[in-house]
Order: C-alpha cells, then structure tokens, then sequence
C-alpha cells in the first residue's frame, strides 16, 4: 500500500516569517499537492521565552495572503490537533522517559555556572567549541555517573534537571537527502543535545521527532540551517523504535545576498531597500518593517519568484502559475547551492503579472489612491488610465505619480523641450489647441489623431517633428502612453488650455 504524502510547515512564533521560510512553506505545499498530498501548518513554540505575540496571526495571514493553504494544522484543525506545540507539552515527557529506559538518555542537574565552568576548562584546555558529548558527560552531574540513589533522592526532592540524549561516541550516523545524497557523521562530532528542558518543555529536536511521527509526516522539506541536526533527528527515530517509518529528508539551499557572499539577512534586505518578510511587521514598541505585499508586490509573482530561488524546471519558461509550478515541481530539480536574492527579478516578475492584470481591478486601486489625495475621478476613468500606465510601471501604486498629467496640469516641462522646440512646433501646436477646443468633448482619440495630422500636413511638416514638444506641452514628459488616448481622457478643452500656457512659456524660454 502506498502511503499518502504528508509534509508540514513548521515556523516558529518568534517574529515576522522571514522570505525564505515562504519558500520552504511553498516547497512544501508544490510538493504535497504534486503527489496528491497533505500540507500541514504546524506552529513549534516550545521556546517560550522568544514568543512574540502577533507572530502566530502574522504566519497565518502571509500564508493565506500568497494562497498556499494549508490541509490541516494550526489554524484549520485536523484530526492529529492541537498543531500548537505548547498544547501538546504532556505528550512528550513519555517518550523522553523511554529513552530514559531504553538507556539512550539521562537526567543532567548541572547548573548554568557548572556548564560555564565545564567549557573555560575546556577551552583553557585549548579544547575548541567545548560540548556536553561522550567524553565530557563523565566529569558533569548527570544520572550516568552520579549514584542511583542520588538520582532517585534529586528527582523526588524537585531539583531542576534537563534530560539529554546519549550520543554514542564511536558511531558513524547516515542520513540519505534527496538534495544532497548520502551525507556521513561521526557521532563523535555531535553533542548530548537537550531533549527536555527544566521547565518541562521539550527542545525543537524531541518534539520535531515526536510530531512528525505523530502526523505521519512522510517528508521533511525544510532549511540547509537544520542539515546539522538531521544525525540527531535519525538517531532519535532509531532510539524510539520509528526507523522503519522515518520520513525522508529534503534540505533546502540558503538564500543569499544579492552579491552571493553569504546568508540574506533583514539588513541586507535594509542596506539594498527591498523586504524579506511576506507583509509589513511591527511588534509593540519597534519600528515598522516593510513587507512585499505593502510595497506593491502581486501574491501570484513572489511566489513565481521564490519558486525559481533554488528551482529550476529544466526548460525556458519562467512564467508558472501557482497550478503549472504544482505540475512541473519536483523536490530532484532543486539545487544545492545556495540561491543569489535578486530583487530586481523579483521586480520583473511583479510587472509581468501587474500588466496582466484585468482594468477593473487597476481601476479601483487607482481610483482609491487618487481618493487618499483628494483627487476624485469616475471609476470608468480611472480604469481607461489603468490600462495605458500598467505598461510603464512595476507596482500599482506608482500609477498616480506616473500619470500625474491625467488630473493636473504640468508646473514644469522637460528638459528636452527647448531642445526639440521650434516655430513650427509652436505654429502646430497653437493650431492644434485651436481646433481641440471648437470640437466635441467626446471626440474619439482616432479623430482627434486624425486632426493632428492634417494640421502637421497643412504646414507639410512631419509629424515626428512637432509630436514630442507637444507631448511635453500636454503631460511635461518626453514619453508616455499614446498621446490621443491621454487627449481623450482629459478633454479636448483641457488639452487646449495646456497647449496654450505650454506655447507662452516655450517661446519665452
């Protein structure tokens, strides 16, 4: 019997999602609804000392923000619920004591300055990165060394104790990463790593094991940081007897700086002016940090872009919507080597889909943020001049500074006006304003181009020669969208009135 595919996403409640925990929750999703799976959002808040309120609600809007939906988890239910590690804390206190039993973990009573002075020793000793591993354990206070009786006495009088795992010291640890193949350690490199901590909470590394068991977790797809704690990971499913049901591992590429020179970072991100989180972020008494989706960015083209950090399909396309990337994903197309963060791909990706975007929905975005500027326009007209800048931006907020000439005349006039200016410019021009205004208002902008042209004709003049000053006349910009449909929009009279001031004040200059 085949068995379903099951992944999960795995955040924890500490702060804002940083980028590249999207890309690993959209790995995550592509992957389990390629192979007709479950993806599942789980929150690992055994930490409580780095919760941040806000930080849970924040995960779950970014996820339903960018439409990768979990199956079940935190949030939606299912039926391995609560997917809140914190709510699951009584479960997990078992399966340290089987390992307690099983002899592959002890109770360790040593005291934060003992663990100090464990590691000056050490390093006095020209030790470097001092650890709690198979040799150390024997000179600390643990129940490998100290007397039963002792051990019983400390536990019945409530001392504060952490429970360990017991690293075997000569051990050669596999583990098989769809990525990465076959990556060997020796457990002699490892550390007895916390599995309890004295408050009763169990560490990332118990509680990931234990629930991904629990869930019936199939693969494990997350971040190269946690390729480290894989041998740890396998040598605990082999201790509590899961080996046979071991999910597979799949450890994802770093993000880089956008120089390649290291992990991208928020100051990175800062330095250069582009976001790392999925939305704007600010916890009590901080600054406010910028998201992708309040600077504009379309759901559908960061995650286009994300999917291509670490990706590749193997063809020429680069344009996937969310069910094609379903399709094409696959966990062997990923590379190893860490991912260059390219916000100006990032920035190409967000214009193609903007300019594919329907009028209506343009429309009303511009419509509103004319609105916050005390602008007031029809919705009809704000989606025609939607439609002719979509072109010539990048995110939808730029419309109302780009096409600023469609609501106010020009106060100012490029610079290649008096280069480009001339008699007969100002001759056609001033013909042109006249004809506009003895017309209808709601004259076509073929007929008004058709005006145009038999005035430039009349004089026998080219119309390349006269068409660019008058542009600058109308909008104070060298280039635009198409001149007739901006004439159109503001009206003839308008039109008229700009080409007027525009002719007094270049045959000034």
């Amino acid at each position: 019997m085949i068995k379903e595919v099951r992944v999960r996403f795995a955040p924890s409640p500490t702060g804002a999602l940083h980028i590249g925990g999207v890309r690993t929750a959209l790995y995550n999703y592509l992957f389990a609804k390629k192979s007709n799976g479950k993806f599942l959002l789980r929150i690992e808040d055994t930490d409580q000392t780095r919760y941040v309120p806000g930080a849970e609600e924040y995960i779950l809007e970014a996820l339903a923000w960018l439409g990768i939906s979990p199956d079940e988890g935190q949030g939606i239910g299912g039926p391995d619920a609560p997917y809140r590690q914190s709510e699951r804390k009584p479960m997990y206190k078992a399966y340290a004591q089987q390992l307690i039993d099983a002899g592959f973990a002890y109770y360790a009573f040593d005291t934060p300055e003992e663990l100090d002075a464990m590691r000056e020793r050490l390093n006095k000793a020209g030790v470097p990165n001092p650890q709690y591993n198979a040799i150390t354990r024997a000179t600390m206070k643990n129940s490998l060394v100290l007397p039963q009786e002792e051990v019983k006495q400390r536990l019945d009088a409530g001392d504060a104790y952490v429970i360990r795992i017991k690293i075997p010291r000569k051990e050669e640890v596999r583990v098989n990463d769809i990525i990465r193949g076959w990556v060997l350690v020796h457990s002699s490199s490892l550390d007895d790593k916390v599995l309890m901590k004295s408050d009763g909470m169990p560490t990332y590394h118990l509680a990931n094991v234990v629930d991904d068991h629990l869930m019936r977790i199939t693969h494990v797809i997350r971040g190269e940081e946690w390729l480290p704690s894989a041998p740890l990971h396998v040598l605990l499913y082999k201790y509590l007897g899961w080996e046979d049901t071991m999910p597979e591992f799949a450890h994802l590429p770093l993000l880089l700086k956008p120089d390649g020179n290291g992990k991208l970072s928020k100051r990175d991100a800062d330095m250069h002016g582009f976001p790392v989180f999925p939305l704007q972020w600010q916890p009590a008494g901080a600054e406010k940090t910028i998201g992708f989706r309040e600077e504009g960015y379309l759901p559908e083209a960061l995650l286009n872009f994300l999917a291509f950090l670490g990706w590749n399909p193997g063809t020429q396309q680069e344009i996937f919507s969310l069910t094609e990337l379903v399709e094409a994903f696959t966990l062997e197309k990923i590379g190893k080597a860490g991912a260059k963060f390219d916000i100006n791909k990032a920035n190409w990706y967000n214009q193609h889909y903007l300019r594919g975007m329907e009028n209506s929905a343009l429309g009303a975005i511009l419509k509103t943020d004319l609105e916050k500027k005390g602008i007031n326009t029809s919705l009809e007209s704000a989606q025609e001049i939607a439609s002719l800048l979509k072109e010539r931006i990048t995110f939808a907020k730029e419309m109302v500074a780009e096409g600023e000439y469609f609501f106010k005349s020009p106060k100012e006039y490029d610079a290649v006006l008096s280069q480009k200016w001339s008699a007969e410019a100002s001759e056609v021009s001033l013909a042109f304003a006249d004809k506009l205004i003895s017309i209808a208002t709601e004259t076509s902008a073929e007929e008004i181009k058709h005006i145009l042209h038999e005035i430039v004709e009349n004089q026998k003049l080219k119309i390349g020669k006269v068409l660019q000053p008058i542009r600058i006349l109308i909008t104070g910009k060298p280039a635009g969208p198409d001149l007739m449909q901006i004439i159109k929009i503001i009206g003839t009279n308008e039109a008229s009135e700009r080409l007027k001031k525009g002719v007094e004040f270049a045959n000034r200059v």
